[in-house]
């Protein structure tokens, strides 16, 4: 079993591996034929190993992991990187503090201690994600490289694993660009970004999605000078044009240097730091030196050294395992979900994807009542600040292939009365509506807690609840919450016309 190579390795640090990755971890003798074999211990097959398990009906289970148990989210992703974030804001908080009519005098940020809390708030919750809670629940977990050597049989670390049913969950990683001289150089991604002790003087990170938007905001507050490199004309261009031209505009707020339109050429090393060269638009070039460079340029999935092919799984290496609908690979008992096989790659989009695997493996005799990916209704969120949360469909964006009439209500968050009082104006609640109905297609939120928000809406479009029935929910005042029920108010104002007004004007008359 090869270790898991930590830096530094602190009380907190030995805490995580021995929950994650154990160093005298002894594999177990395989049963003579396993219910369930599930490959990769991040969400996904944390999830259905954990569910599989906990209904009570004695199947035989055995998980897989070769690197860390709880995967990405854990140890390199979602906690970390969180954690970061929340020192961040306080930072950002204490910068803003002026204008709330508190006198500050100025910020030191102890970035060690920083990462140091970080560390142990990730060892805190190992404890979920830990080897011996999952052997605990009845479940034989196996670290190893697993590769399949026909469509029944797994071996990992020199064990031979019969099966009847299997689950690919085992991710993706940071894509790295293909860049002249970067590995050279040397760089960051999210797997080791989170144990820097300190603070890069001079941060490059090259990427103006989610990640690298996140992170240049963070280390920018918390001391780094960041200049961040996006490829295309505006950051996170995923997302609603609104929303990400308030994000690009708030990071230059903050700091950051922005180059849009912008690709690193290649980069050099020499006794300043890292030299990178950038071709900006009309055949521009500029050079900046960084002490560090962050890659957050989207992900890969993890699909070498499984032997799918030779088993006849169909995959691709820049999409991943291909599965239907109902998440079978094409050896329809094997199955896959999370980053390996999705677009979207979020912690709990992977979380409903593995119930989704476990119904249709274990509840839908000769394929009855299966459930479908797509019916799945998915917020995420981008946790800058102010965070952007979206669920559904953009303005414009197809709807089953076909164009389908929309109206949109959008409440500013300056009309708002908690977030004037709070200060925290910057931003909106921005419905998109079925024309001529209040059926709720989509929503997008930009405000500091916008994550928080999404789910009334998601939760509406879940149940087929109208944006026009929200109006009748009462929201606590003052809230910035309260929006969604302006907006909800706002479409209600749209049903006046002069039919309906002429109505209400009799109807006043009447005794």
């Amino acid at each position: 079993m090869n270790p898991i190579n930590i830096n530094p390795i602190d009380k907190y640090d030995r805490q995580l591996l021995h929950r994650v990755h154990p160093s005298d971890w002894i594999n177990p003798t395989p049963q003579s034929e396993y219910d369930l074999v599930v490959i990769g211990a991040g969400t996904a097959g944390l999830v259905v190993a954990a569910g599989s398990a906990g209904l009570g009906i004695g199947l035989k289970i055995a998980l897989i992991e070769k690197e860390s148990m709880g995967g990405d989210c854990l140890n390199v992703g979602c906690v970390p990187s969180k954690c970061l974030i929340r020192s961040s804001r306080v930072v950002g908080e204490i910068q803003n503090a002026s204008s709330l009519g508190v006198s500050t005098q100025g910020v030191s940020v102890d970035f060690a201690v920083v990462m140091e809390r970080m560390r142990k708030v990730r060892s805190e919750i190992s404890h979920n994600d830990s080897a011996q809670r999952f052997r605990d629940l009845g479940i034989d977990v196996f670290f190893g490289t697993a590769q399949f050597e026909d469509p029944h049989h797994i071996t990992v670390a020199g064990a031979l694993l019969k099966f009847k049913k299997a689950v690919i969950a085992t991710g993706a990683r940071a894509k790295c660009p293909d860049v002249m001289g970067l590995n050279e150089a040397g760089f960051l991604t999210n797997e080791s970004v989170f144990s820097l002790t300190e603070c890069p003087k001079r941060l490059a990170v090259i990427g103006g999605g989610p990640i690298g938007c996140e992170l240049a905001q963070a280390f920018q507050r918390l001391g780094s000078e960041v200049t961040l490199i996006h490829k295309n004309a505006q950051l996170l261009d995923k997302e609603d044009p609104d929303a990400a031209d308030i994000i690009q505009t708030q990071l230059q707020k903050d700091g950051v240097n922005i180059l849009i339109n912008a690709q690193c050429q290649r980069v050099t090393t020499n006794d300043r730091g890292k030299c990178l060269t950038i071709q900006l638009p009309n055949n521009q070039t500029t050079e900046i030196i960084v002490d560090e460079i962050l890659i957050g340029a989207g992900r890969q999935p993890n699909v070498e050294n499984l032997n799918l092919g030779a088993i006849g799984i169909e995959f691709d290496n820049n999409r991943g395992v291909l599965v239907n609908d109902y998440l079978q690979t094409s050896q329809p008992h094997i199955f896959a979900a999370g980053d390996i096989c999705m677009d979207w790659k979020f912690t709990h989009a992977a979380d409903f994807a593995a119930r989704i695997v476990i119904k249709n493996a274990f509840f839908s005799p000769f394929g009855l009542g299966k459930s479908k990916l797509s019916n799945l209704i998915m917020p995420w969120v981008t946790y800058t600040q102010p965070e952007i949360a979206h669920v559904g469909l953009y303005v414009n964006q197809d709807v089953n292939q076909a164009k389908v009439p929309t109206t949109t209500i959008t409440i500013p968050m300056n009309t708002v009365d908690r977030a004037i009082t709070d200060g925290e104006e910057n931003g909106f609640v921005k419905v998109l509506l079925r024309e001529g109905s209040d059926e709720i297609l989509g929503a997008t939120i930009v405000a500091n807690h916008a994550g928080e928000m999404i789910s009334e809406i998601t939760t509406a479009m879940v149940n087929k609840i109208g944006l026009g029935k929200l109006a009748a929910v009462i929201h606590p005042y003052p809230t910035q919450a309260d929006s969604i029920r302006k907006a909800a108010d706002m479409y209600r104002k749209t049903l006046l016309n002069d039919r309906s007004r002429s109505l209400l004007k009799l109807l006043s008359k009447l005794p």
